[in-house]
């Protein structure tokens, strides 16, 4: 048994009258312990603390979300640029940004121009962003992950 001003063994009858005598909870801390530690103290109380310790973690973790954005082989400059000023967007919020360039049909050929295109979007992005997994070609879809700057992020 533990508790103020007090750190003595004693058996449960005893422990569980003098928890009875405070008004109290008898709290058993350690069960694994030999003999088991136990502590006289208001449990509904000690929940809601440990919940409240719970949350205040929650609160500090970081949830980072990743947009995807995604380009054709042959994607024109006006539309290069709409989808960099959307990746700005979501880089300056701390988001992830997963780039990339779906082949469809015979356009798989063309390998060479998405990689080309998911470069010049680094390139561009740099100022904010960097590249976290260079061009990188699975089945057929060749994509690129960005990460905010630790210094640009707002």
């Amino acid at each position: 048994m533990v508790g103020e001003g007090f750190n003595q063994i004693m058996t449960l009858e005893e422990a569980l009258n003098l928890a009875q005598q405070e008004g109290l909870d008898l709290v058993e801390i350690a069960p694994n312990a030999d003999p088991p530690v136990c502590k006289i103290s208001d449990y509904s109380k000690l929940k809601y603390e440990h919940k409240k310790r719970e949350k205040e973690l929650k609160k500090k973790q970081q949830v980072v979300e990743v947009k995807e954005i995604r380009f054709g082989p042959n994607t024109d400059d006006h539309d290069f640029a709409f989808k960099l000023k959307h990746a700005i967007e979501f880089i300056q919020k701390g988001n992830k940004v997963k780039c990339y360039v779906q082949f469809h049909g015979r356009s798989i050929v063309y390998k060479e121009r998405g990689e080309e295109l998911l470069k010049r979007f680094a390139e561009e992005i740099a100022a904010y962003a960097k590249v976290e997994i260079e061009p990188k070609l699975e089945g057929k879809r060749m994509f690129m992950i960005l990460v905010p700057n630790k210094t640009k992020k707002n």
